[in-house]
């Protein structure tokens, strides 16, 4: 089938846009209709295959939305199949799956809540978190317990419609809806304009032989921006109401229904006062607040959807005769060879094995130098190939690459929220429901002095008062800094982070990695065992450390050598099978227990080779301090923090090292318990604390800390457990980290103390009759675009080098 590229082309079965050449295609009554992706795809053909053509000749007719529904539910069935999970499903090691999926539907925080406490209440359920911005959940479930097609399910039993997540698809969805506000957004403003025409004239005294045609003109005129375009006002009042938990749209809902069946009622009985004007104005204005808040959403999640448009359309892979065949990077399997041309960039995670050249990886790490790839070192999907041709071995790829680990981070922080936004949240929802009160209250009030102005004073209450800002006040200003800090190489993962950072007392670092450059190198070899020669003993060596992912194995050699039954102590090193002996390379009380030889000095870090407990060989090992520590310690210490180090090599080093960096308290021989014991002890004197590492061996601190980074170099099970990541490798990074931090904290009270000043001075000013609906409304949608104008500021506030400020 030759693809198609017609220009306003839509998928035949989900109805969203197609960007680009048309792949895909399905059979329908007879006519090859295109399809966005395989998903919908397999799903259409499905549909066909069990004699269900009619869904796509009367799926639009009313009488078929049970159908729809039943149809609904056999798509989501088919999406339990292996095949179609590969692209937004993902194992994980602990035996759960990740899932993510896109939602349509969602419109405010309120949303997020109803779904994330629905799917949170499944069985098999571990985790749920929804985005706002990008319309995305991630679920973790146990897929003994529930199935991908039963939360499916579950997001339509609420009102919403899940999709499985492609990063095409969402960018059609959002281009979808943003069409979608405007039409909406044109139609309110067409009307409001139309009707305020016919308004004046009624203001001004109209003859009373045309006021009756006026008012049924103004009728008809707000009548689709009352059905049309505040429609998602509605759905989502009435999800509200049904799920029992009253949100913003409910006010504001009331506030238009109510205004146009009055006016409605004084039309038919040709008496009374008429709000159409008001009614539709409103509409306008709130609809105009909404669709840039929206817009300013977008613009904030941008840097998370921009990684997965790193990736290229389309590569080459290179077939078993060694020629090159154009494909698309979702084909591509671990173990393919590809070709990456200067200036592409790379589809897949893997390892170069023919060519060198510079490599840009600014987008992932920030840092704008092109580093040099040459055959063995690994690389990243979506990073650029700048100058030659490189032959790469796949070894990751779709939603198991880095970048695609970066993006799920990233989008996991911007859903995670701090407990400032959860009280922000909780407020609201009792906001809600005292505006309702207060309604109530006032109409009563009003309507025994002065009846014919209750009805829109009671309008301007419900809508003047709507916690439309408090509930933007935290989630935008969280995801403006966390894009912001991604765009620098810091990514924060966990949500608690900023709102942790400022409390931090004590900053741990590790050594190797961390505070050095994890470059290790052999400075010298002495040999122990005589009968056996240097490049023997190095090459054993090599052989046991290609087992590990710490730094110091990569100061060893490839080896041909292969060792059985490798494991990994933690902290002490590493242990294997070779010709029926035992091999240990590590610490030295760990690779001889019975008789330790002692350090041949202090000023590397040695380990020690043997074979059955008797010692062949000692390794020193030498690394360097990153040059930007120094300075970044001397920050650490200026805004009021304590620095300590913690490392496994011995205490000579440790000093070294220390000392080099500026810090005074160093302890070396430190294992893994060692250091979850310093940290506790620490925590257990009211201390906060930061640790910084990289290695396996950190894992235990890493999640004992209050706030755990890992570094770029880190293990993928460090990285796991770590509540931020410098992608960078660029330690500056973390003093920049505690200042945005301590901007976000304060952009967050004052969006919050705004959006509750303002609504406690706009209640009275409008339950006293001081604010017509239309000046509430401005009100309303200004608050709210103040709010996340002020959190936008987080992106464009540079730290002021020498301001430092530790709360």
């Amino acid at each position: 089938m030759s693809s198609t590229s017609p220009h306003s082309t839509s998928c035949y079965h989900c109805h969203l846009p197609i960007n680009g050449p048309v792949h895909f295609h399905a059979l329908i009554d007879g006519e090859e209709q295109p399809m966005c992706c395989p998903g919908c795809q397999a799903v259409a053909t499905a549909i066909v295959a069990g004699g269900l053509d009619s869904y796509y000749r009367y799926r639009t007719e009313p009488a078929q939305q049970a159908d729809v529904a039943d149809i609904l539910r056999a798509e989501y069935l088919l999406y339990d199949r292996n095949d179609l999970q590969q692209s937004f499903i993902r194992d994980l090691p602990d035996g759960n799956k990740e899932v993510r999926l896109l939602i349509e539907g969602i419109t405010c925080s309120a949303c997020i809540w109803l779904l994330e406490h629905h799917l949170s209440s499944i069985a098999g359920v571990k985790h749920v978190t929804v985005n706002l911005s990008q319309h995305t959940a991630t679920i973790t479930y146990h897929p003994e317990s529930t199935k991908v097609s039963d939360l499916m399910l579950a997001v339509l039993s609420v009102g919403y419609k899940a999709h499985p997540w492609r990063q095409d698809k969402q960018e059609a969805l959002l281009e979808k809806e943003n069409k979608q506000f405007i039409r909406r957004l044109a139609v309110a403003g067409i009307g409001t304009m139309q009707v305020m025409m016919y308004a004046i004239a009624l203001y001004t005294g109209a003859d009373e032989h045309y006021r009756t045609l006026i008012r049924w003109v103004s009728a008809l005129l707000a009548t689709p921006v009352v059905f049309y375009s505040a429609q998602p006002f509605f759905q989502a009042a009435w999800r509200d109401l049904r799920n029992k938990r009253p949100g913003m749209d409910v006010p504001v809902s009331i506030a238009i229904g109510g205004a146009y069946i009055a006016s409605l009622w004084a039309t038919l009985q040709g008496n009374g006062e008429i709000y159409f004007d008001s009614v539709s104005m409103f509409t306008f204005f709130l609809l105009s607040g909404r669709y840039l808040e929206m817009r300013a959403r977008y613009k904030t999640s941008h840097s998370s959807r921009s990684l997965q448009s790193l990736l290229p359309e389309s590569c080459l892979k290179i077939n078993a005769e060694g020629e090159t065949e154009r494909t698309v990077p979702a084909d591509l399997q671990p173990g393919d060879h590809i070709r990456v041309m200067p200036g592409d960039s790379i589809p897949a995670d893997g390892r170069v094995i023919s060519g060198t050249s510079p490599v840009n990886e600014s987008a992932l790490t920030g840092e704008h130098m092109p580093v040099s790839r040459t055959i063995g070192d690994h690389v990243t999907a979506g990073t650029l190939n700048t100058e030659n041709a490189l032959d790469i071995e796949v070894t990751r790829t779709g939603q198991n690459t880095r970048l695609a680990a970066i993006s799920r981070l990233l989008e996991q922080a911007q859903s995670d929220k701090p407990a400032i936004a959860r009280i922000a949240d909780r407020v609201a929802g009792w906001f809600v429901g005292a505006v309702l009160l207060t309604a109530v209250g006032v109409y009563y009030y009003w309507f025994q002095h002065e009846p014919e102005h209750a009805l829109w004073i009671v309008l301007s209450v419900l809508v003047a008062t709507c916690p439309c800002a408090l509930s933007l006040a935290t989630p935008t200003a969280l995801t403006t800094v966390t894009g912001y800090l991604q765009s620098k190489g810091f990514l924060i993962s966990k949500g608690h982070v900023l709102e942790g950072l400022p409390q931090i007392t004590h900053v741990i670092f590790d050594k190797t990695g961390t505070l050095t450059k994890g470059e290790l190198s052999i400075q010298q070899v002495q040999v122990l065992d005589t009968s056996r020669t240097e490049a023997e003993l190095l090459a054993l060596a090599a052989g046991l450390e290609a087992h590990s992912e710490h730094p110091i194995a990569s100061a060893f050699p490839e080896s041909s050598i292969a060792f059985t039954d490798v494991r990994n102590v933690t902290g002490q090193g590493l242990e294997g099978q070779l010709d029926g002996q035992v091999w240990r390379i590590g610490k030295p009380d760990f690779a001889v227990p019975e008789q330790t030889p002692a350090l041949p000095d202090s000023n590397h870090t040695w380990l020690l080779l043997s074979c059955d407990n008797m010692s062949l060989a000692w390794f020193a090992l030498d690394d360097t301090l990153r040059p930007e520590a120094t300075a970044v310690v001397q920050q650490l210490i200026d805004r009021g923090l304590r620095v300590e180090l913690l490392s496994g090599d011995n205490q000579g080093v440790a000093d070294r090292i220390g000392q080099q960096a500026g810090i005074t308290v160093c302890t070396g021989q430190a294992t893994p318990d060692d250091k979850l014991e310093r940290v506790r002890a620490l925590q257990s004197e009211g201390a906060r604390v930061m640790m910084v590492g990289d290695g396996v061996n950190d894992i235990p601190v890493l999640a004992a800390a209050n706030i755990s980074v890992a570094m770029n170099t880190a293990s993928d099970l460090a990285r796991t457990h770590a509540d931020a990541l410098l992608l960078s490798g660029d330690l500056r990074q973390l003093p920049e980290g505690f200042e945005k931090a301590v901007q976000t904290r304060r952009n967050i009270r004052q969006n919050m103390g705004w959006a509750l000043g303002y609504n406690l001075l706009v209640l009275p000013l409008a339950a006293s009759g001081w604010l017509a609906p239309w000046m509430a409304a401005i009100g309303m949608s200004a608050s709210s675009l103040i709010v996340v104008g002020n959190a936008l500021r987080l992106a464009k506030v540079r730290s002021s080098e020498g301001e430092h400020q530790h709360g």
